[in-house]
């Protein structure tokens, strides 16, 4: 298992009423792998966390989104809460920020209701996932196999549905995120029948 992220950057999507401890638990793991994280948000100098049932820490934005560039990054992790993702899912640059990682096949980690910005980008059809379990129908309507597991990977997906997961959460993204880019299935069929001609 490769737990060395040295030399990888990797965005943490935000928006105000994130679940605080989804994004600081996973960018400590992070951090201590010896990745580089920046938090990036429409919100352009803080960003404010939730806490179980309130308001919790504001945090300073590295990067807002509205200059940020996800060629810049190796990964992506979107932390969960209610507001984060819904606020994030109607905001048309966050999509596209978040499909420039879908296209370019690099790593992506959801957590609880982390998954529904994924939605939008019409990414989760055929994909094994999980999420807070309100999210299940949402996701399943988009296409996805939803499954009641704390972390389940789904090439370079990785998904867990709430804060009590995040042991199992972290230790995968660590594991995902040094492998890097990840090719969809089919081109990777492709690419073995290619070499299989040689």
């Amino acid at each position: 298992m490769n737990h060395d992220l040295n030399g990888k950057k990797v965005a943490i999507l935000i928006e105000n009423g994130f679940e605080q401890v989804e994004m600081t638990a996973p960018r400590e793991a992070l951090d201590a792998a010896g990745a580089e994280t920046d938090i990036i948000s429409p919100q352009e100098k803080k960003v404010k966390g939730w806490e179980h049932t309130k308001w919790g820490r504001s945090f300073k934005v590295d990067v807002p989104l509205a200059e940020a560039n996800a060629d810049d990054y190796d990964a992506l992790l979107l932390p969960g809460g209610v507001m984060n993702p819904d606020k994030l899912r109607m905001n048309q640059q966050a999509v596209e920020f978040v499909k420039n990682f879908v296209n370019a096949g690099k790593p992506i980690a959801a957590i609880c209701h982390g998954p529904w910005t994924l939605i939008e980008t019409g990414m989760v059809r055929g994909r094994r996932m999980t999420s807070y379990p309100s999210v299940q129908t949402d996701l399943k309507n988009a296409g996805a196999e939803w499954v009641d597991e704390e972390v389940v990977v789904d090439n370079g997906l990785i998904t867990s549905r709430q804060p009590s997961d995040i042991p199992a959460f972290n230790n995968k993204i660590i594991e995902e995120f040094g492998e890097g880019t990840h090719r969809n299935k089919e081109e990777s069929a492709h690419a073995m029948a290619g070499s299989d001609a040689h």
